[in-house]
């Protein structure tokens, strides 16, 4: 093999570099001779000098397993097609927030000339080829070289039983345990990152004591145990693992649907949550190898979320090299598990010794009952403006904060600034009667300030008695909720319009490719990609397109009988118009996701479509809404998971098998999980539920049911809130502005990005806040900009590997917190776990001004109906 290797600074060694096989094989550390035959000593020197520059990864690359594939390339690259591939890769990523800035300046500025560049001739030369086989042979982004190679093994197994077997285990109690601690505030949920550490010694273990027996089938063998545990079946399993443990979108509904608190239906059952949670899920996942021409084959589809998995399976299962990296030489393996180990016992602290630690709403401790100072500074009921708000991983990491890029991290924490501004400016205007209510609530209030009582504007069936409604009370939201309500409406066309504008050609292109594929099933989908991993993935079958289209039609069946068998009240032509809207704006929700790692979720679109088509049925606007956020959101799931196994170079035809078994493990799994739930946990949903299982979805589900399902969207836009629709057309109107500043002053506008801004002011209306964000936004800058840009080498190292062994550690925790203390009722009462919530913010229910003295506000009896 090829290699160099050495001190960035000083030494070059060309005849042995250190491989670490103990962390993977249990093999000792052995000196591998290697030669460097296809450069010279002074463009060794030179080359040397290149990747000692701050912030350049290109030694990782030069050393790894793909050392002599790089050199290899390198020597065959000339100086011409250097150019013209530099040239194609500047126009392509000039507008790309994840392109690293300091390498595109580098481009530019060396293809301005030799004369330009500041370096000697041979240095110019062998730059733009370093640069050229990055873009040509690899990837050109540090991260995505950080967690693959540009070499593939097509001989290695990957969809064996041992792989299935262990695959579907952890589906079952993955799916179960994250539906589980799904309705929890912050939620707990054994990861993908998570679930790969329990795949590994399984998957070892397997692979001695299994027995080499088989049988054969079409002329390929498939053994009990064909060989060590690879890294290809460990990602096999994963992907299976993550599409199917990660819970299902349908059960927060369920809850909402059967609670007595919300809206007590008893017809409910197995068969019905069967046919639903089956239909829901199957439509993102038959939808999702659609968008594969949008959302996975172009590589400025980077889809920062799924790296942290990458990297955690390579630590676990590639090779490692040993050299100093800034000083460290721990291997990934060994540094897993000791942050896993220190943030397992740590979590201990924050969640049962201490939990105040965890809820660090120190600033109303100094006046406990004083409203406002709880209101602007509060964690319960506030802003959460506070600059250190916890001390608890599991809080901190509600915005993926070593994962998300930084310019997502801060425009998305920018527009929470805006719309806490907005909050305080209205709400102490006491704007539509905000002011005699929590600020910032999911809940639904009547106009006496108590929780709206649903069971008093509904008649037998369920559907709106407009006699009850007059007598009773119109619903009333939060300041926070209204804010939530209205930026939504501005992110769906905002959304739609902005990635119109800017990623037109690439729509275009895909648009063409698929009728091209419809006309002719022999034409690849690759063809149209010339990127390293599409010509390496064109080694595998395809998937064809129809077998994906019998998917969403067997999903629509199933969904058709859940709706007219049962007393649903939901018809079908309804179904039929929301797959349409959520279909139109499934390409932006996932073209943005696959960049900023934000997901859109638009869902509140089709309740309010729902709310006009199905007028006063809370049921339909619910069950609707449903298929409407699943056509999203597990359409990004869906397609997230193929992009880890483009880049893991799994083949397509097995990652289908996998994800479409799993999935319908999960679909039984999660039902049992939603039924244990409501049986077992007592106060489920409430403000005050000791466990903190309180339901921050299904409680603004049935709020926005309440409000354009049961109320509908006539009356809350004509009489309660007109303001609302025009989020609508101002999404729109703002897109374009944007839009033209970003094209013409690209130098200030190039990290700004008008949807993730916009979808901060989202995050109100609930429980979350300031406080689940700030602590986010400081690790953001030190991990994904000062240190990656300052250390990069030990950044594209070891940073995802602490964000996974950080979330591996609290969840374990979590889970033996929940079954040996909370399970029994086991208190530890003193100041430190008490203060948090002993003032005004702990109650959550403080409103900045009292009720009239009439005993009621807004509008008066006569003016709604």
């Amino acid at each position: 093999m090829s290699a160099i290797y050495g001190d960035k600074a000083a030494t070059f060694q060309n005849n042995a570099y250190s491989i670490d096989n103990s962390s993977s094989e249990g093999y000792e550390k052995k000196e591998v001779e290697v030669t460097t035959v296809f450069v010279n000593e002074s463009d060794r020197r030179r080359i040397i000098d290149l990747i000692a520059e701050p912030g350049n990864d290109l030694e990782d690359v030069l050393t790894g397993p793909s050392a002599e594939f790089m050199f290899e390339k390198l020597s065959e690259m000339t100086v011409e097609e250097s150019i013209e591939i530099l040239t194609e890769a500047a126009e392509y990523h000039k507008d790309d927030f994840n392109f690293p800035r300091e390498t595109f300046d580098k481009i530019v500025l060396m293809l301005k000339g030799e004369q330009n560049s500041g370096m000697d001739h041979e240095t110019y030369d062998l730059a733009l080829k370093l640069e050229a086989i990055m873009m040509k042979y690899h990837s050109p982004y540090p991260e995505v070289r950080a967690v693959c190679e540009p070499i593939d093994d097509i001989t290695l197994p990957v969809e064996t039983i041992r792989a299935y077997f262990l695959g579907l285990i952890w589906v079952a109690i993955g799916s179960f345990i994250n539906e589980f601690f799904s309705v929890r505030q912050p939620r707990l949920s054994l990861r993908s990152s998570v679930l790969q550490i329990l795949l590994y010694p399984c998957g070892k273990f397997l692979q001695y004591i299994l027995p080499d027996w088989g049988f054969t089938v079409r002329g390929v063998r498939h053994s009990l145990n064909p060989g060590p545990w690879n890294y290809k079946e460990q990602m096999f399993a994963t992907v299976m693992v993550n599409v199917g443990g990660s819970g299902s979108n349908f059960a927060g509904y369920v809850i909402t649907l059967k609670l007595a608190r919300f809206f007590d239906q008893k017809w409910v059952g197995f068969g019905f949550m069967f046919l639903m949670n089956f239909s829901t899920q199957y439509f993102g996942f038959g939808m999702a190898g659609i968008l594969r021409r949008w959302c996975v084959y172009p590589v400025k589809t980077m889809w920062p979320t799924v790296l942290p998995t990458l990297a955690l399976n390579r630590a676990l299962l590639m090779r490692e090299s040993v050299r100093p990296v800034h000083g460290w030489v721990i291997t990934k393996y060994k540094f897993f598990f000791i942050v896993f180990v220190c943030s397992f016992v740590y979590f201990f602290v924050p969640s049962f010794l201490f939990q105040a630690l965890s809820t660090f709403n120190w600033i109303t401790w100094i006046a406990p009952q004083n409203v406002t100072l709880a209101i602007v500074t509060g964690s319960y009921l506030g802003l959460g403006f506070n600059p250190v708000t916890t001390f608890d991983w599991a809080v901190i990491n509600n915005s993926s904060p070593l994962v998300v890029p930084f310019f997502s991290t801060m425009n998305q924490y920018i527009g929470l600034i805006i719309g806490a501004l907005m909050l305080i400016g209205m709400y102490w205007q006491n704007y539509k009667w905000t002011g005699y209510l929590p600020i910032n609530t999911n809940q639904v209030y009547d106009n006496t300030g108590k929780r709206y009582n649903l069971s008093r504007i509904i008649d037998g069936a369920s559907t709106f008695d407009q006699q009850k409604y007059e007598s009773y009370s119109p619903p009333y939201i939060s300041m926070g909720n209204l804010i939530t309500t209205g930026s939504n409406y501005a992110l769906y066309t905002m959304s739609l319009s902005y990635i119109l504008l800017t990623e037109w050609r690439v729509i275009k292109e895909a648009f063409v490719s698929a009728y091209a594929s419809l006309k002719d099933r022999k034409i690849s989908n690759y063809d149209a990609f010339k990127d390293p991993m599409s010509r390496m993935m064109m080694n595998y079958p395809e998937v064809p397109d129809w077998w994906f289209y019998i998917v969403f039609l067997l999903s629509l069946v199933f969904g058709i009988i859940a709706f007219t068998v049962w007393p649903s009240t939901t018809p079908v032509w309804g179904l039929i118009v929301i797959l349409f809207v959520s279909l139109v704006m499934m390409i932006p929700s996932a073209l943005i996701y696959s960049v900023t790692g934000f997901q859109l979720v638009m869902s509140n679109l089709a309740t309010i479509l729902t709310g006009y088509m199905v007028p006063n049925n809370g049921i339909a606007n619910m069950l609707l809404r449903v298929y409407g956020y699943n056509m999203d959101s597990q359409s990004d799931m869906f397609i997230s998971d193929q992009k880890m196994a483009h880049y893991a170079k799994l083949p397509p035809r097995a990652l289908f098998r996998g994800q479409m078994v799993a999935t319908f493990v999960q679909t039984f799994t999660t039902i049992g999980a939603v039924q244990f739930l409501i049986n077992s946990v007592s106060d489920l949903c409430t403000p005050a539920q000791p466990n903190k299982f309180t339901c921050t979805f299904p409680n603004s589900l049935y709020a926005d049911s309440l409000m354009f399902g049961v109320v509908g969207p006539v009356r809350t836009f004509n009489q309660l809130y007109p303001f609302l629709k025009y989020g609508f057309l101002l999404g729109a109107v703002l897109s374009i502005p944007v839009y033209l500043l970003r094209r013409y002053v690209p130098g200030p506008m190039k990290y700004v990005h008008p949807v993730v801004i916009l979808s901060g002011i989202t995050q109100w209306g609930s429980t979350y806040n300031l406080a689940y964000f700030t602590p986010g936004l400081y690790c953001a800058y030190v991990f994904m900009y000062h240190i990656r840009k300052r250390y990069l080498a030990w950044w594209t190292k070891y940073n995802y590997i602490l964000t996974s062994a950080l979330s591996a550690g609290i969840a374990f925790c979590g889970i033996l917190i929940f079954v040996s203390i909370n399970l029994t009722n086991t208190k530890l009462a003193w100041w430190g776990n008490q203060v948090s919530g002993a003032g005004v913010d702990g109650a959550r229910a403080a409103a900045l001004y009292p009720i009239p003295e009439n005993g009621r506000f807004g509008l008066e009896p006569g003016q709604f109906h």
